[in-house]
Formats: C-alpha cells, sequence, structure tokens
C-alpha cells in the first residue's frame, strides 16, 4: 500500500517535466521564427526576392511532408483532418500568412513586421484562450501584457524612419498577419490536432502558390549562387516551416494557448539581437528600453501563486474514517 501511494507523484513529475521540454521547444520555434527576419535580409543581399523566397519554402516543405499528407489520408480527407479545417490552418500559417508578411515588408520598414505582428498574435492567444477555453484573465497577467504591449509601442516607434505613403498599408499587412498566425495555436488547441499533421497539412496545400509563382514571377534558376539556393531551402522549408511550425503546435498542446500567447513578444527581441552581428545593425536607447519592457511583462504575466496542495490521505485511513462515521 504504501508503495503505491509513494507512486502517486510519478505521473505529476512526468507531466512537469513534459511541460519543461514545450517550453523549451516553444524558445527554439521563438528563435527560428525570430532569425527568419536576419536570414531573410541575407537572402534579399545575394539576389533572392520575396516570391523566390516563398517558393524554395513551400517547395521544399510541401515536397518532403507530401509522403505524410498521402499517408494520413490525401486529397480525399486532406491529411485527415478535412478540408474545411485544413483550409483554416493553410490560411492561418501558410501561404496567405506569408504573402502578407513580405508584402508588407516591401512598403513599411520591417521592423514594423516583427513587432506588429507578434504583438498582435500576443492579443489573439490571450482572447481566445478565455473565449474558447475559459482561462481566466488575472491581475499579473494583464499588467504583464500591458507592459508586453508597451514594450512593442517602443520597438515600433524606434524602427520607424520617416512615415511614407505606403507605410500604413504595409502596417495593415502586417496586422493580417498577426491576426492569421494568432488562430494557429488556437485553431490547433481546439481541433486537437498533432503539431506535425498541421505542419503537414500547411506545407502540402500551400503548394498551390507554386503555379502562381512559374507564371508570374519566375526569373530562372540563376538568380543567385547554388548554395544560396540551396541554404534558402534548407532554412525556409525544413527548418522554419516543418520544425518551426512543429514545435509551435506541439506546444500548443501542452501548455495551453494562453501560454504560447506569452512567448511571440520574443521574436522581434531575438530578431533583433541575431542582426547585430549578422548584419551589424544595433539597437539604439528606445530599442532597449522595448527590450526591458518586453521581458519584464513577460516576468509579471508568468508569474504564479505557488498552489497549496491538500495532504494526501491513504486509502486504508480513508477507508477506516468512513466506516467511523457510518457506525
Amino acid at each position: 500500500m504504501d508503495q503505491r501511494v509513494a507512486s502517486l507523484p510519478a505521473p505529476q513529475d512526468k507531466e512537469r517535466r513534459r511541460r519543461r521540454l514545450a517550453v523549451a521547444g516553444m524558445l527554439l520555434s521563438v528563435l527560428i521564427f525570430g532569425s527568419n527576419f536576419v536570414v531573410s535580409r541575407h537572402a534579399m543581399l545575394n539576389g533572392v526576392g520575396p516570391h523566390d523566397l516563398m517558393a524554395l519554402r513551400f517547395a521544399t516543405a510541401g515536397l518532403l511532408l507530401m509522403p505524410l499528407f498521402l499517408r494520413g489520408g490525401g486529397l480525399a480527407t486532406c491529411g485527415g483532418v478535412g478540408w474545411n479545417r485544413g483550409l483554416w490552418l493553410a490560411a492561418t500559417s501558410g501561404f496567405p500568412m506569408t504573402f502578407l508578411m513580405l508584402t508588407g515588408l516591401t512598403m513599411a520598414p520591417a521592423a514594423h513586421g516583427a513587432t506588429i505582428g507578434p504583438g498582435t498574435v500576443t492579443v489573439i492567444g490571450i482572447v481566445g484562450s478565455v473565449v474558447l477555453f475559459g482561462a481566466r484573465l488575472s491581475a499579473p497577467l494583464i499588467v504583464g501584457i500591458l507592459g508586453v504591449i508597451c514594450g512593442l509601442s517602443f520597438l515600433a516607434f524606434a524602427g520607424s524612419s520617416g512615415a511614407a505613403s505606403e507605410t500604413l498599408r504595409g502596417d495593415l499587412c502586417f496586422l493580417g498577419v498577426g491576426l492569421l498566425w494568432g488562430f494557429y495555436p488556437l485553431l490547433i488547441q481546439l481541433w486537437k490536432i498533432d503539431g506535425l499533421k498541421g505542419a503537414v497539412i500547411v506545407s502540402v496545400l500551400s503548394l498551390a502558390y507554386l503555379p502562381i509563382y512559374f507564371l508570374f514571377f519566375f526569373r530562372g534558376f540563376d538568380i543567385a549562387p547554388w548554395w544560396v539556393l540551396l541554404l534558402h531551402a534548407l532554412y525556409q522549408g525544413v527548418v522554419n516551416v516543418i520544425l518551426g511550425l512543429w514545435l509551435w503546435g506541439w506546444a500548443a498542446h501542452v501548455l495551453g494557448a494562453a501560454v504560447v500567447g506569452r512567448f511571440p513578444p520574443l521574436i522581434p527581441v531575438t530578431g533583433t539581437t541575431l542582426a547585430i552581428p549578422v548584419l551589424g545593425e544595433l539597437p539604439g536607447p528606445m530599442q532597449l528600453a522595448g527590450f526591458g519592457l518586453i521581458v519584464s511583462g513577460l516576468f509579471v504575466a508568468s508569474w504564479r501563486r505557488p498552489v497549496r496542495q491538500e495532504p494526501e490521505i491513504p486509502a486504508d485511513r480513508q477507508q477506516q474514517s468512513e466506516s467511523q462515521r457510518r457506525s
């Protein structure tokens, strides 16, 4: 009996380790998505345009994951999730979201995209978790999210260098990116779709962009050295889409949408930090203030009082107390 009672905390320890792995996976996905701005900048400097980059991303990921899509049910069931759900997943994290992001980068500064998009994802994640899953809005969570939003505002203001006529349209594209991307972890959790399956659906359905690319935007295969094209094909298709989306979707299952929604604000911090050694872009005082507000806001939002647990009563003692009350 004592051995059985002593073994009760084991599932709790297993769940605790699972959540820690999910946090580590989410941090890795934040690093992947944050570095995407630096890697995409590298592509532009080597002659790879936004449409070329998008074609490399979805051609690599879609073709590699096609066997899993066919094994899961193929076109008849859209990989096993149904066409209604599949199209929603592809819209929120596939070709439409990527198209809005790259279009916005042609009209507004990159710092706007790195701040408006993740900031909107955070708000969508919190609101969606309250509406769909009954999460409670605590005071530390509200204060922390306000701090994050203020930090994002600092970063967006620091990235502004004179508003052009097209800046507003670019910012609206970034807002659309955040709205779409913010719904992806919510849908993954709501429909209980495995993270890898979600990446498969998004990648294969986004292959629909390739005919558009070859008809209107293809400039030949000599736009950059072959190793540059191979590098960006592997990063965009394998690391960014397959690994990043899989980790993001799996962590959404384990941690919940409310917790997952606190990680996107780290994306602009990661991207700007990596740009220092790679591109030589040094952050100014306003950006440093934004970093401090974001980190502080995340700390406050993640703070929880330890839950007081009632002492466990062994089964035999509990049965004895019940028998005494009956007698």
